[in-house]
């Protein structure tokens, strides 16, 4: 091949050698157009599906910011909400009147925490793209070149859960697992057609048992936690030194981990321990970045001020705790001391069947709460599955709550949300009815599904 080219240039003439030739001027401008950072290689090619304008009246509305409404009206037109307000807001013309009474309205509820997709149903080995577990620290991996958008797991997710965004993470074997990425619940050929546009990425780092157990079972550092400290710190500092001699040559690795440090890209951490908790919050302010949130933190109650103070949220399950020993002083009561203490609550699932019912987990975490005697209005902890994830994840200032201006991501509950015999009726993402239980067509089936025994379950 390279003879072919050599015989091709010197065949020619002199205005085509003159275009074979390269100067040492153009090899300079090929590296350096070579070494140019594209932020958006993969980007969103998200097109919101038609919708109408529509109005939801008299029903009690959670506004996601913690505000309620009794016999409330919501309007959207355009994928936005256009009004919020009681019984005396007027409905404009035009606008498709839906009787709320007796029903609930929320936002779009949102998982800040999911392996749908790289991990997908059926679970097999052929579909385990989750976890690249062959080094400490992997973060040139990104979770979108994982997603299988035919996972069943997402119709799941939206008919009996009413998810309307989730974030889709890779899996904790790793020190720092790679980045995350944030999809609308929409179905779509390719995983570019659901991604959130605009929606920053997220880097999924973890500490505690998973790490050491699968390097340390490979006979290699990290095999504790000391050593799981060290690999994170050398792995940062080897990015803060690329980053000092000017970033040259692409190295997508490093590329993840400025972007870490520069504020573009949020740290979501899985990790259980208050101690280990207190040690990633001094890591990052050692290495110069922002945990957005903890994850799973089943330990959070006990460093709440600090996680308040420190502004990050904690991403907890309602009542998983026990399953291995850095769980082991998990207790029911932690969403609601950390919500007492003034820090940042999200309920999360990690999980294909939790996702379908988040509302019920945060109704449990509720409950424990009052029985230790912290009432938390229901309002607030609307506020658990809608604004306070959506912030976590640096979307929050276009969905997660119900305001004008806002993406018309909506769910109508044929009750209250918080109680285990409440459903969602009708789905709305982005002003888009995508999901009607009572109409079999906003049923979506993926094309994985077609003609399998359970086509389109989601009971």
């Amino acid at each position: 091949m390279m003879t072919f080219w050599r015989n091709t240039c010197a065949a020619v003439g002199a205005l085509a050698l003159a275009a074979c030739a390269t100067t040492q001027g153009d090899q300079t401008d090929t590296a350096s157009a070579n070494s140019a950072v594209n932020e958006n290689p993969y980007p969103s090619t998200y097109h919101a599906y038609p919708g109408a304008p529509t109005a939801l009246v008299g029903a009690t509305v959670f506004d996601g910011a913690g505000g309620r409404i009794d016999g409330g009206t919501v309007l959207f037109a355009d994928g936005k909400v256009v009004g919020v307000g009681d019984g005396s807001m007027a409905v404009p013309a035009g606008y498709t009147r839906i009787d709320g009474t007796g029903k609930f309205v929320t936002p779009g509820i949102i998982d800040i925490h999911s392996h749908l997709g790289v991990y997908p149903s059926p679970g097999i080995e052929a579909l385990s793209d989750g976890n690249e577990a062959t080094a400490p620290t992997t973060p040139d991996v990104w979770a979108e070149h994982s997603v299988w958008p035919q996972d069943p797991g997402f119709s799941r997710a939206l008919a009996n859960g009413g998810i309307t965004a989730l974030q889709i993470l890779p899996g904790s074997a790793n020190l720092v697992g790679g980045r995350s990425v944030t999809l609308k619940n929409v179905p779509a050929r390719t995983v570019q057609g659901m991604k959130f546009p605009g929606a920053p990425y997220g880097m999924k780092m973890a500490c505690g048992e998973n790490p050491k157990r699968v390097y340390g079972g490979k006979g290699r550092e990290p095999s504790t936690r000391m050593g799981n400290i060290a690999v994170d710190r050398q792995t940062f500092l080897d990015a803060k030194k690329w980053m000092a001699e000017g970033r040259k040559g692409r190295d997508l690795a490093k590329e993840t981990l400025a972007g870490v440090m520069d504020g573009k890209i949020l740290v979501q951490n899985h990790c259980y321990r208050a101690d280990e908790m207190a040690f990633m919050i001094d890591l990052s302010k050692e290495m110069g970045y922002k945990i957005s949130a903890f994850h799973h933190a089943v330990e959070s109650y006990k460093i709440a001020d600090l996680l308040r103070e420190n502004g990050i949220c904690s991403a907890v399950w309602a009542d998983w705790f026990g399953f291995k020993m850095e769980s082991y002083d998990g207790i029911p009561e932690n969403a609601a001391l950390i919500h007492n203490a003034g820090a940042c609550v999200v309920i999360h699932s990690d999980d294909e069947n939790g996702i379908q019912r988040l509302n019920q987990e945060a109704a449990k975490a509720q409950a424990a709460g009052r029985r230790a005697g912290i009432i938390i209005p229901d309002e607030a902890v609307i506020r658990w599955l809608t604004l306070n994830p959506a912030t976590a994840m640096g979307i929050g200032d276009v969905t997660g709550s119900l305001a004008n201006g806002k993406n018309a991501d909506v769910v109508l509950w044929n009750g209250n949300p918080l109680s285990v015999y409440s459903r969602p009726e009708k789905v709305w993402i982005d002003g888009a009815l995508m999901f009607d239980a009572n109409d079999p067509k906003r049923r979506p089936v993926s094309d994985f599904e077609l003609g399998q025994p359970g086509e389109g379950d989601v009971k």
